[in-house]
Order: C-alpha cells, then structure tokens, then sequence
C-alpha cells in the first residue's frame, strides 16, 4: 500500500534536532505531497503490483543563517522516508523564513539558539483554533476594501482612505492582506521587518500617522509568497491577532482582488464591520465587482458603499475631462443596489507619483487629495469610521 502523510510525520517526528525538539513539533514541515509512483496506477494493481508513492515536502528553517547549517538533517529526513514502505522516492528542499543574522550564527545553532539574534514570529504557519471572532483589543471598527479583480487601484485607495481619515484626526491602522502581491510598503513609504522583542507579538510600523502592517515587510521584496490556502489563512490570523494595533478607532483592510480564502477567513472569521468595493467604470470590471458584492452579501457582510476609481481624466493643457473607462457604471450600480456611491475619483499623474514615493496623494491640498477628504468625512460622519 502506498504511504500515507501520518506515516510520513511519524517518521520525521523521530529526527532529533541537535538542540531538543523535532521537525513536527517545530512545525518545520510544508507541502508534504504523495502522488502515486507508477504512471499509470490502475495497469500497476492490475499486474498486481503494489502502489508506491512519490514524496515531496519542504523543510522550513526559521532563517537562511540556520538553514545553511541543515543540510545533513534534510539527507537524514530523505533518507528517512525513503526507507518507508509504500516509497518510491523522495524530494526534500530546504528552504528558510525571514531574512538572514546580521553577522552570521553561531556554529551548531539551531531555531531559537542563533546567538545575537531577537526572537522572530514566523508568518505563513497553519490556521490555530479559535474560541471565537478574531478581534484585535482596541480596534474599535474593521473596514475591509475590496475589488472584483486587480487594476482597478483597491490598494492605491486604500493607502490614501487611511491617510486621509488619520487627517479627519482619527486613529487608524491599515492592513495589508493581498498576501501574493503586497503593494502598502511602497505606498506608505516603510521598510525594514517589524520587530517581535517576545517571538509573539509583532509590533508594526507607522508612516503618515497610520499604523501598517504587510507582509511585505516580512519577506524579502522580489520574492513570491508560494502559499496554499491554509497558510493565507494563518498569516491573515496572526496580521489581525498578533500584531500590536494598539488604540484604534478603525483599520482598514486591503483585501486581494476576487473571492477568495483570504476574503472568506476575514468575513467569517474577524469582527468585520463592513465593506466598501472599488471598481472602474468599464462593464468589464463591474461584472466581477458584482460577483464581489454578491460575496459580501453571502457570507453577511454590510457594503458600506462603492467608489468608482479612474472615474475621469483632466488633461493638464486643454482642461478638457475625459472618460477613458467610460461614465457613471459605478454610479449605476450603487443606485441599482441601492448602495451609497462614497465617491469617484479621478485618474492623474500625481497620485501614481505620490504611491510610488511613498507619499499618498492625500497628505497634499490637491483636487483628488480633496476628493478623498470627501471620503473620509462621510465615513466620520456616518459612523463607519
């Protein structure tokens, strides 16, 4: 018979590491995977053969200085699985999280031993079980901001709604949670990993007056975050319940575009107080806007309202305004559903430049730093903020 993922873990769980502990229970083990061996397993049992598998798996050390010291532990795990019954063949890889001691380690060190080096949370672990709704102490309010799909500015939106309600005078934490494609570092203008003094708490950073937190800080920038769906949920856990957000009167969520495990653990897992979906005014961005909205309201979600992004151009020499993605869909839609329309907002030179410096449009005195005042006063006006 061929292997099974118990059997696996129960052998793994026999390595000792050097200081106490084992892979298991370090939780150092990902994407474990077993396919079959044969390439056509039903001719394999039907000459009456027995099924093997292919195994596959990563070990995780807790940063590079550490990893480049187990490579024997990763020939013993190979070596230790290939000796299962039911295997065929094994591929290990090694690989680390976090980015490297400054200096080096000491010889021999294993997780929790580097000399010199503070404790570290480790994002990106399995979903822990939970008593009740993630809701992070303070917080007073959790607005998530959201699109049907990417390129229509969601997070671009969300970078300058926050700043733009931390000018309204009120405190406000924003959470980036497009875990594959983190874009508020760059925004806000942060960098640097935020420190964990206790290996438990992660203690964020604050540009603008709005306490940020990414995981863009956590990895190394032009790296893709390789995650199957348990993983974002567990990241997502530990961003909302494990970061110290302090007092809040609100923290704004950047979700990833569409409907997926990211959305569903926020609507469904967090005290979420409501939504507010962003869309261009194109038919093409408004059908997967809709599917947006019909999430929310599957999954009991309040939409606060729409703002319609990219709503028009005014070009700098003849003055003339433009509607390069067409006029009003967004408006359209909010009227349909009978939503409110929060705003429309223009697309312009200065807020690409602002986002790419670091520096949010909405910090300035500008017509569409102006246009997200708006915004943000009615959110304060009407209690959502």
């Amino acid at each position: 018979m061929m292997v099974t993922q118990e059997q696996v873990r129960a052998a793994l769980a026999r390595l000792v590491l050097p200081d106490g502990g084992d892979l298991i229970a370090r939780d150092m083990i990902r994407a474990l995977t077993i396919k079959p061996a044969a390439q056509d397993a039903v001719a394999s049992r039907a000459e009456g053969s027995a099924e093997e598998g292919k195994v596959s798996f990563v070990i995780e050390a807790p940063s590079p200085a550490i990893a480049q010291q187990m490579e024997p532990l990763r020939r013993a795990a190979e070596a230790t699985v290939l000796a299962l019954e039911g295997v065929a063949s094994v591929a290990v890889a090694l690989t680390a999280h976090g980015p490297a001691a400054a200096g080096g380690s000491g010889k021999g060190a294993m997780p929790g031993k580097v000399p010199g080096e503070m404790p570290s949370l480790k994002i990106g672990g399995h979903p822990k079980a939970q008593a009740g709704p993630i809701k992070p102490s303070g917080v007073a309010r959790i607005l998530a901001v959201a699109s049907g799909k990417g390129g229509v500015g969601k997070s671009t939106v969300s970078a300058n709604l926050a700043v733009a309600l931390a000018r309204q005078g009120r405190r406000v934490g924003l959470l980036d949670a497009d875990i594959y494609g983190p874009s508020q570092p760059r925004m806000m203008g942060v960098s640097g990993r935020p420190s964990s003094p206790d290996g438990k708490v992660i203690e964020p950073l604050r540009a603008h007056g709005v306490t940020v937190m990414s995981i863009g800080l956590m990895v190394d920038e032009n790296k893709a975050v390789v995650w199957r769906g348990p993983m974002l949920m567990g990241a997502l856990q530990q961003m909302l319940g494990q970061v110290n957000w302090g007092e809040l009167d609100v923290l704004i969520v950047d979700l990833p575009p569409g409907t997926g495990d990211v959305q569903l653990t926020l609507c469904t897992k967090a005290e979420l107080s409501g939504a507010i979906v962003v869309s261009t005014p194109q038919d093409v961005a408004l059908i997967d806007a809709r599917k947006a909205l019909d999430m929310f309201n599957t999954l009991k979600t309040p939409v606060l309202g729409l703002i319609e992004n990219m709503s028009f151009f005014t070009c700098p020499d003849c003055g003339g305004e433009h509607h390069i993605f067409g006029n009003g869909g967004v408006a359209t839609e909010a009227q349909s559903l009978g939503l409110p329309l929060l705003g429309a907002l223009p697309i312009d030179l200065e807020t690409r430049l602002a986002g790419d410096a670091g520096t949010p449009v909405a910090l300035g005195d500008s017509p569409i730093a102006e246009a997200y005042g708006q915004i943000a006063k009615g959110l304060v006006a009407g209690g959502m903020a």
